[in-house]
């Protein structure tokens, strides 16, 4: 019995000194798993979740942060286009520009047809890249104020920053755009009183002379606000839309910063006009791409595909 003691005192202090070194250890693993716990956090937040329904859209900004520019791309098209709006998301859902928030949505009117209203919504579903004014389809009698128009109250939405876009471009469904070279040209601009694009006629290089083709112009935030409120606009509304949005411009003595995207935004080079331009690397968008084959000369001229990963899942020459 007197032997067990000394044994038992032995045992109980190998214990403690067991246990304090489990509790130094679990310290130090505790330190870097809470560093770890952090890089993880910080890997996440550099590759979001994406849900089965979020917007092909949504790639754009993965390479973005609060800070960065935000930019809306309206594509005014019509609700029957489903070709043409699955073949662009195509081409800028595999673009992801540095230093940008870049949102393409495809804007139109009141659905009319019940074919429309299934279809239409499974996009939505699928993409929630559309936006659906309250108008009757048209080109020149109105449909691009009302998209400008009616952009607060869309986006009037506490969850989000203001502005909730820096700018706001109205686009054709028949120009490409360069989303890098587009956020570099913006890159340096101010975010207020602006107004951007392709200078008409297509000889003048002054944009404070007459108003931006209609292939593709943008506005900061302020002036979107502006075309909500002012009656400039709302009195005017009917006419060839671009030469009318430069008529509003102009009379309401906005956009005292002007950005003439000439000869980086082009009409495709054939036939050749006065309005066109050979491809080349400082493109930031060509216009009149009105078949595939000219789509396609154009994605191949860019090598739009260079970033296509080998697989053996496939074999393209």
């Amino acid at each position: 019995m007197k032997s067990a003691r000394p044994d038992r005192q032995r045992f109980i202090f190998s214990s403690l000194i067991f246990i304090f070194f489990l509790c130094v250890l679990a310290s130090i693993n505790e330190v870097r798993f809470d560093s770890l716990l952090k890089f993880g956090r910080c890997a996440f937040q550099k590759f979001p979740y994406q849900s089965s329904n979020s917007s092909s859209t949504n790639f754009l900004a993965t390479n973005s942060s609060s800070d960065d520019i935000r930019i809306l791309i309206g594509i005014l098209t019509l609700p029957d286009q489903y070709q043409r709006r699955h073949f662009l998301r195509l081409i800028y859902g595999t673009q992801s520009p540095m230093g940008a928030q870049v949102d393409v949505k495809f804007v139109f009117c009141n659905l009319t047809k019940e074919d429309q209203k299934v279809l239409v919504a499974l996009e939505i579903m699928r993409y929630d890249d559309i936006i659906i004014l309250n108008c009757k389809e048209n080109m020149n009698k109105g449909k691009t104020y009302t998209y400008f128009s009616s952009l607060p109250e869309i986006l009037n939405d506490t969850d989000r920053p203001y502005p909730p876009y820096h700018y706001v471009m109205k686009a054709d469904d028949d120009t490409y755009f360069r989303l890098e070279n587009l956020v570099e040209s913006l890159k340096p601009l101010p975010r207020e009183d602006l107004y951007y694009g392709y200078v008409i006629p297509c000889p003048s290089m002054d944009p404070f002379v007459h108003y931006m083709s209609g292939m593709g112009y943008m506005v900061s935030w302020d002036i979107v606000e502006w075309i909500r409120d002012s009656e400039v606009p709302k009195n005017h509304t009917e006419g060839p839309e671009d030469k009318v949005f430069g008529d509003w411009i102009r009379e309401g003595h906005k956009a005292k910063n002007r950005y003439n995207a000439k000869w980086s935004m082009y009409n495709f080079p054939e036939p050749p006009t006065r309005c066109t331009h050979e491809l080349w690397p400082d493109t930031i968008a060509v216009h009149l791409l009105k078949n595939q084959e000219k789509w396609i000369q154009t994605l191949k001229y860019f090598n739009v595909t260079s970033n296509l990963k080998p697989s053996k899942l496939y074999h393209i020459p």
